[in-house]
């Protein structure tokens, strides 16, 4: 069966694969410009985000967008999801049962865009998508090909308001990404309207 966004949406929307479905107030669906060539992965949900049921919205989202416009982007040209649909309590980690219950919605939200580049936001969603033992201090802003696909990470945006030395760090690996999608796209990125 060839699933659409709409039908990921709605299973999002009714999952209870995991206990996270009965702390959540809303689960929160990836957003973004489904045309996009370039997918920005980051762990779970934050508070603000489980209260609005979008993702990045709260002052890690601020922090994201002022990243983004610092190297030319902004939202409406790319796609921003978590590896998490829900929120966990107290903002800890997701555990590796509640990646597992999830990741099927990653796969195919991976799927239906086909994106050239993804980043992961943060060592968790680096370790889950690029390697089991990546170490985003060391590692950050290099590239791994995998199936037509350059992937990288950086620094989570809550990482940087913990510590700001993080953010010329973060700023500097979005700027490489830039230039990456021009050198892989030839400076043709994609179009469309985002949701």
């Amino acid at each position: 069966m060839q699933y659409t966004w709409k039908d990921i949406e709605q299973h999002v929307n009714g999952c209870t694969c995991c206990p996270l479905s009965r702390t959540r107030k809303k689960p929160v669906m990836g957003r973004g410009n489904h045309q996009s060539d370039l997918m920005l992965i980051a762990e779970a949900p934050g508070g603000e985000e489980d209260q609005q049921g979008i993702p990045f919205v709260g002052s890690s989202g601020k922090l994201l967008d002022r990243l983004l416009q610092d190297c030319g982007l902004d939202r409406t040209e790319l796609y921003i999801t978590n590896i998490l649909k829900c929120h966990p309590p107290g903002n800890r980690e997701p555990q590796e049962e509640e990646k597992e219950a999830c990741f099927p919605y990653l796969k195919y939200e991976t799927f239906l865009l086909k994106p050239r580049i993804i980043v992961c936001l943060g060592r968790v969603a680096a370790q889950r998508i690029i390697s089991p033992d990546f170490k985003i201090t060391r590692q950050h802003g290099t590239w791994t090909y995998r199936k037509n696909c350059a992937l990288t990470a950086t620094y989570h945006p809550s990482a940087i308001l913990r510590d700001a030395s993080k953010y010329e760090i973060a700023r500097k690996d979005f700027c490489e990404v830039v230039k990456k999608r021009k050198e892989l796209t030839g400076g043709r990125e994609r179009e469309g309207l985002g949701i």
